[in-house]
């Protein structure tokens, strides 16, 4: 016993210095599998989200020279801003406007166009099934077999009392 968990110890901690103890890149480490990086959510971020009115940060970090210029023309009386500089401004903080985030989006198309496939592909298979691998049914469950056995049980009276039997009516030959 002591065999084996110092052999399943000495080959993990085999694994685990390998790619600690090489120079090589990060790829070694990650077994030949791209490598990320990881995006640090401690930082402010920006999304767009209508319960989060005003993100953590503006939507474009790096500005044009342009955009600068614009921003120092914030600075001074907005009635002096046309319209369509308004609009870069705005468009400098938010990626998309309420009513952007309002449009209805053509994923129901994608998500009903998934579930057909997949009840389509499900009753296929069943089709399939019944076809290629069930047997076929039994000759009892067939309805003159079962005529049969009902009259069997009533000739053979079964249950008179209070069961099957009981239900019959012998002298009229009819269900009472």
């Amino acid at each position: 016993m002591l065999r084996l968990i110092a052999g399943r110890a000495r080959s993990l901690v085999a694994r685990r210095a390998t790619p600690a103890l090489t120079t090589s890149s990060a790829r070694t480490a990650s077994n030949g599998h791209e490598v990320t990086e990881a995006v640090d959510m401690s930082r402010p971020m920006y999304w767009d989200r209508l319960d989060t009115p005003l993100p953590d940060k503006l939507y474009k970090d790096k500005l044009s020279a342009a955009d600068k210029s614009l921003k120092e023309k914030e600075k001074g009386p907005w009635s002096q801003l046309t319209n369509e500089e308004k609009i870069a401004l705005y468009r400098l903080s938010f990626r998309q406007t309420y009513a952007e985030m309002h449009q209805p989006s053509s994923e129901w198309k994608t998500v009903v166009g998934g579930i057909f496939f997949s009840v389509g592909f499900t009753a296929l298979l069943v089709w399939w099934q019944r076809v290629y691998v069930y047997p076929p049914r039994p000759r009892t469950f067939s309805d003159e077999w079962q005529a049969k056995q009902l009259q069997r049980m009533l000739d053979m009276r079964i249950n008179p009392i209070e069961g099957f039997s009981s239900k019959w009516d012998y002298e009229k030959g009819q269900w009472k």
